[in-house]
Parts: C-alpha cells; structure tokens; sequence
C-alpha cells in the first residue's frame, strides 16, 4: 500500500474511535471516555512510528496462515493439546482463588474469651487496670464488644 492508503486506513480508525470515545463520554463516564481516547490515539501513533504497517503485515500473515492450514490428524491433536492446556490453566486459577479464600479466612483469629482473669473477678472491686488499658476497654462496652 501506499502512503496515501495508510493515512486514510489511519484516519478511518481514528474517526470511528472519535465516535466511540464520544459515546464514551457521554453515556459511561470520563474514566471510560479517557479509556477510549487513549484507543483513539493508538491508530495515529502506530502511522507516526511506522508499526501499522507491520501490524497489518502480521494480520494478514496469520490470516493466510490460518486459510490455508489443513486439519490433519496431526493439526487436529495439536488443536486438542491447546485446549486441554487453556482448559488446565483456567481450572488452576479457579483453584488457586478457592485456596487462596480459605487461607485467608482461615488466618481470622477466634474469638477470645474477655473476661476477666480470677483473682482479679474474686476481688469484688474494680479491678487495678493500666488507664489505657482502661480506656480500650471503655471504648469496647461503647461499641457492644465485651
């Protein structure tokens, strides 16, 4: 392709990105309309540095790739490996979130017994506490925690 081509394939992509960050903007928000401005932007810059060549090079490489390929037996099996190992990987994330829930509501201490130790309870009085130990244990009754 030319030069010229590039940049209306670059200004295409730009106008309908413009549309899209418009829509953006007004229907999700600013932080979905920036999101959509900086995918905006990615068509210029690859024109300006001179990668959307080689971006569409490599698309149409994988896409003649991808037509011309003949599912064999071979083919086939590689196929089948690829997605048991995708199949694997998604089911180890399940997993690992599942371990990693129960660790992390396992590491939650059980609750204490507050009362107060013997001799201190068998006194009658008030029992001798350090003040801010007291105070603690002021803000706790406030709370309902005992």
């Amino acid at each position: 392709m030319e030069g010229t081509t590039w940049a209306a394939l670059t200004a295409a992509l730009t106008v309908a990105g413009a549309i899209w960050t418009w829509i953006a903007f007004r229907r999700r928000g600013a932080a979905n309309g920036l999101r959509a401005l900086g995918f905006t932007l990615l068509p210029a810059a690859a024109w300006l540095t001179g990668t959307l060549e080689v971006v569409v090079e490599i698309a149409g490489s994988v896409t003649d790739w991808a037509t011309s390929l003949v599912f064999d037996v071979r083919t086939w099996a590689g196929v089948a490996l690829a997605g048991l190992a995708v199949l694997l990987l998604v089911v180890s994330g399940i997993l690992r979130d599942r371990q990693l829930g129960r660790a992390q509501s396992g590491t939650r201490p059980a609750p204490r017994d507050r009362s107060l130790p013997q001799s201190s309870a068998s006194s009658g009085g008030s029992p001798v506490v350090d003040d801010d130990l007291g105070d603690i244990e002021a803000l706790l009754r406030k709370r309902g925690i005992e």
